[in-house]
């Protein structure tokens, strides 16, 4: 098995960066609830009320997002060996989970104000308050996305696209505070906070599916093709053939496991030092960090080489894990 990282002052700077990144969003989500709440508190409107909601969500989760953030950049120890990333994916799905309870309760809010009414007051007060906070999360968002994608963080892209979410349900409320202040027409108050949860739960489901994936170990596309058009390439040395192809990326790390096959009566010292110049390869191909570990195995058919698992003490064959 052999372990080799890249640069650990490189991923330093980046976790420092999607720090202060998060701490930025927490203080500014603070504001911008603030100005929505006011915004609710003054017009009694539902689609205002969506919005505070949503960012009163929005506060909780970039919380939770941000301890997740410092949980994951703490290295491996003795009780998680293999580091604390993957809870990069719980974050991430939690963050999913209460946008979605958000989103049901601006329906059933709005479901009740159109059955029994509501009066709504000082609409362009509200518009202000609300408009204000929009364009406060607008300047936040674009600024998250661009920290997030620039360290390829998936917790700060997934806060980042949560704040531009925001941006898009206050947008929606300023309209309709709008159209109800000159038409009067107080059920589009309803129909836009119904509207503008479905919409919400919509991003709510693309966070949950990317937790999903990344809890259930799913193949990263991306990363699959880069190693798979490495291992393509000359193998080196004395090196034939590559088999058994594992992989996994959790947070910013890959990990890499597969067979490799050298040439009959290849010393190992030679296999070793072949094996190196492949993990290095690989480690250049794929973005962040990469763990590599190697099976090394003398040529021959596989299960002659395996022969002595044949009769191991176990449920599973080996063939299922791969």
């Amino acid at each position: 098995m052999h372990n080799l990282l890249a640069d650990p002052k490189d991923n330093i700077i980046v976790k420092s960066s999607a720090k202060n990144a998060l701490r930025i969003s927490l203080g500014v989500s603070f504001i911008s609830l603030a100005l929505k709440v006011s915004g609710f508190w003054i017009t009694s409107s539902t689609t205002a009320l969506s919005d505070a909601a949503e960012s009163i969500i929005h506060v909780l989760a970039v919380s939770f997002v941000y301890y997740g953030l410092l949980l994951s950049t703490k290295p491996a120890d003795d009780k998680h060996l293999y580091g604390h990333e993957r809870v990069e994916f719980l974050s991430v799905g939690i963050e999913g989970a209460v946008i979605t309870l958000a989103g049901i309760t601006i329906i059933y809010q709005s479901i009740e104000n159109y059955l029994y009414g509501h009066e709504l007051k000082e609409l362009m007060s509200g518009v202000y308050l609300v408009g204000g906070a929009g364009l406060i999360n607008l300047a936040l968002g674009n600024y998250l996305l661009k920290v997030g994608r620039r360290e390829e963080n998936m917790m700060v892209i997934s806060n980042a696209k949560h704040t531009l979410t925001d941006v898009w349900t206050s947008a929606g409320a300023v309209i309709t505070l709008l159209i109800i202040k000159f038409t009067n027409y107080i059920i589009l108050d309803s129909i836009v906070a119904i509207g503008l949860a479905f919409y919400i739960m919509y991003e709510a489901f693309k966070l949950l599916k990317y937790s999903i994936d990344g809890l259930m170990d799913s193949r990263d596309p991306s990363v699959d093709n880069a190693i798979r058009k490495e291992l393509e390439n000359e193998l080196p040395g004395s090196m034939i053939d590559v088999h058994n192809l594992r992989h996994r990326t959790t947070g910013n790390t890959t990990w890499i496991e597969f067979h490799a096959v050298f040439r009959e009566n290849v010393n190992l010292e030679k296999a070793h030092d072949d094996a190196t110049l492949l993990e290095k390869r690989l480690i250049n191909a794929v973005q962040g960090d990469v763990i590599v570990t190697i099976h090394l195995e003398p040529e021959g058919h596989h299960e002659d080489v395996h022969d002595t698992l044949k009769d191991a003490d176990q449920d599973r064959p080996l063939q299922d894990f791969i």
